[in-house]
């Protein structure tokens, strides 16, 4: 038994259960507080950090265990930020990212030297390398974005690209520098840090989304993904430093190498996001706290000077490199506010270059004491740039997010008609629970968290128990994985005369929209039970139905195969499964690949002209030749084939074949079958048909693009 009078309790506190107590009461209790006063608690678990550190109350030390979680948190931040980025988006702007990279690079870069070398009277080399702390940001903001749910903004993936770019840039003076003061910049020394770059960018960006698919596929345990993702987290971060580059960058580039892999809506995503808030990242804004030191203000002059001459100068520079930014991209003003707001904080780098400036001695003082490149008042200033420039960032970001989001959430109202998203998953196999609940988060749009049913149906003459009880444990699980993803799951458990009826019953009841319903991997399709789906659900219902065949998890798809028939685009459902398509490129930034008509391509164009995504478009008529479509399908596939009827503008006669040619030629892959819904019109509570006749083909294409691009859900 341990004894109270064997505690420890002077300053700092050295006992681990205590120090870990009172890091985790700041964690609590700065966002409840700080909410109150309308201050980002970011910004709170800065001051936090400062006033318990040693230079406040010292009631803990930065050692070694606040400065190992601190890293952990700085990487994850990098990681996330690369993780979420929006992948169409950013190959999209990717010109615009490197325009910013180097905007927010060379004027920050230019005021230093300047700055350094005219004003504070540094020598060249330390204006240079003061100058690169400027141009060098972090994204310590980057958590509120996700709070406010702007994430995959545009003007926020502009900046994600762009501080690879700067922080590398900055990075590479500081590299040249420490160089230039040991004599060791050479034609060798390009040449090695040349090659060690490309081989490291090869090894992340090439290698690691095949090890990621490669485990993803085999390794369903929550855990295990978790771990796994933290592996290669670092493992990125740590071939960065032995490439002779900063681990941030190591961290930035794991995430984009990993981003297919993991969607935005998938439950491990959630985990990721959840312990980095959590745990990681407070540890790492405490331990940024724990640096400043608030006496700097009252005791040194030249520690004054120099932090308000670098205060002023790297936000002004960093203001101007966001106004261009907006100007040259014609962005709007709450846009330019989350560009400035995430590249004027310092930290990351910032404290890497004044740490090493620091330690290099140029020389000595006739009293023998050392002349440092970075000397104590530099030191000390940064430390005060770091406060001010996160405080600034903070509540910048924090405005510019809040705005964007009341924005968002204005415009997806208007955009909602009463036909309100509403997804319906008939769930009755414990094996194909998880990848339904999966692909229903993924088909829908994200900000809806509301939207998602899962029913059961045990049919009215059955009495066995065991039935029941197997019901219930298959509507928990699927609430369980729904949960997962921060994400409420409607359970419905219903008895009726046979499932068919429930499911249409259940459709009309809740006003359900699209319809998820499975296959077993170890079942082939038939013949008999496209006829039963065709004549059943679709026939009277309205809800677009997918029927999902999953043989490897959704997340590690390469590429989503969408085989139209002819004249799709003339149906009344199209707009509504195609919009749902959209989403999965949205929610997984997959690839998707068109197959169609000409004139359903060139409608689809149009389309993807408003919404860009990932995407390809391929003129396809010949359905009689599933072998030739076969040849150009990979394993990582998945196809989605567009089913229709008789009755309808796009019927094909050759589709009657398809569960032969999904049997025959691609067996080995997933597969989703779409059923559009068609127009109806209600009399006497009854549900019956339109004429198709009176669904008129639209002959201006790029109208019709243009108009279905309107009836979509309000995309980020």
């Amino acid at each position: 038994m341990l004894l109270l009078s064997n505690l420890e309790f002077s300053l700092p506190f050295t006992n681990p259960v205590l120090k870990f107590l009172i890091i985790l009461i700041i964690i609590l209790l700065a966002p409840i507080l700080l909410n109150k006063l309308r201050i980002p608690h970011i910004l709170g678990l800065i001051v936090a950090g400062a006033v318990i550190g040693p230079n406040g109350f010292n009631l803990l030390l930065r050692d070694s265990s606040i400065i190992l979680s601190g890293t952990a948190g700085l990487l994850y931040i990098m990681f996330l930020a690369g993780l979420e980025i929006d992948m169409n988006e950013f190959k999209k702007n990717k010109f615009k990212s490197l325009l910013f990279g180097l905007f927010t690079f060379s004027i920050p870069m230019v005021f230093g030297v300047l700055v350094g070398y005219f004003v504070l009277k540094f020598s060249l080399l330390t204006s240079i390398l003061l100058a690169s702390m400027f141009a060098s940001h972090t994204l310590i903001a980057y958590p509120i974005l996700g709070k406010f749910g702007v994430t995959k903004n545009r003007a926020v993936n502009l900046v994600v690209g762009g501080t690879m770019i700067t922080d590398t840039l900055a990075l590479f003076v500081l590299a040249i520098v420490i160089g230039m003061t040991k004599d060791a910049v050479s034609s060798a020394f390009w040449i090695r840090l040349f090659i060690s770059i490309i081989i490291f960018g090869f090894v992340v960006l090439h290698v690691f989304p095949i090890i990621g698919r490669w485990f993803l596929k085999r390794y369903h345990d929550n855990i295990s993904q978790y771990i796994f993702v933290l592996v290669m987290l670092f493992l990125g971060a740590f071939l960065a430093e032995v490439a002779g580059i900063e681990a941030i960058i190591g961290a930035l580039l794991s995430g984009f190498a990993l981003n297919r892999l993991i969607p935005s809506t998938s439950p491990l995503m959630n985990r990721i996001e959840f312990v980095g808030n959590a745990i990681f990242i407070p540890f790492f804004l405490i331990g940024v706290g724990m640096l400043i030191d608030f006496r700097a203000f009252f005791t040194d002059f030249d520690t004054i000077l120099v932090a308000i001459v670098m205060t002023v100068a790297v936000t002004l520079a960093k203001f101007i490199a966001a106004w261009a930014t907006q100007k040259s991209f014609k962005f709007s003003a709450d846009e330019r506010r989350i560009i400035f707001g995430l590249s004027i904080a310092h930290a990351a780098v910032t404290l890497a270059t004044v740490t090493v400036g620091y330690n290099i001695i140029i020389g000595e003082t006739p009293t023998g004491e050392p002349i440092r490149l970075l000397g104590d008042s530099i030191l000390n200033g940064t430390i005060i740039m770091i406060l001010v420039t996160c405080t600034i960032s903070t509540f910048v970001v924090q405005k510019g997010a809040r705005n964007l989001s009341l924005f968002q959430s204005t415009a997806r109202d208007k955009s909602y008609t009463e036909n309100e998203e509403k997804i319906l998953v008939a769930v009755n196999n414990h094996d194909t629970v998880e990848e339904l609940i999966n692909l229903s988060s993924i088909i829908k749009s994200k900000e809806n968290k509301q939207a998602l049913f899962a029913l059961h149906i045990i049919k009215n003459e059955t009495t066995d128990v065991l039935a029941e009880t197997n019901a219930v444990k298959i509507l928990d699980k699927a609430s369980h994985i729904a949960s997962a993803t921060d994400m409420h799951l409607n359970k419905l458990l219903r008895y009726d005369v046979n499932i068919l009826n429930g499911v249409l019953n259940v459709i009309r009841e809740q006003k359900i929209t699209d319809l998820v319903s499975g296959l077993h991997i170890k079942q082939d399709i038939s013949e008999s039970f496209l006829g039963e789906l065709t004549e059943g659900i679709l026939s009277k219902s309205n809800a677009t139905v997918f029927i999902y065949k999953p043989l490897q998890p959704i997340s590690t798809i390469k590429r989503h195969i969408v085989i139209m028939p002819n004249h799709v685009e003339n149906e009344f459902g199209f707009p509504f499964w195609l919009d749902n398509i959209w989403n999965i490129s949205y929610n997984t930034g997959a690839k998707i690949i068109f197959y169609g008509t000409e004139p359903t391509i060139k409608v689809i164009k149009n389309v993807h002209s408003e919404h860009p995504i990932d995407a390809d478009f391929i003129t396809f008529y010949n359905w009689k030749n599933a072998k030739e479509l076969s040849n150009s399908i990979k394993l990582d596939d998945n196809l989605i084939f567009v089913l229709t009827r008789k009755d309808e503008p796009s019927y094909n006669k050759n589709i009657k074949n398809i569960s032969v040619y999904l049997n025959r030629y691609f067996k080995s892959n997933s597969f989703i079958l779409v059923c559009p819904i068609m127009k109806r019109q209600t009399v006497n509570n009854t549900v019956e048909l339109n004429n198709p006749s009176l669904i008129e083909p639209i002959e201006k294409l790029d109208e019709l693009g243009k108009t279905i691009a309107n009836m979509f859900r309000k995309k980020p």
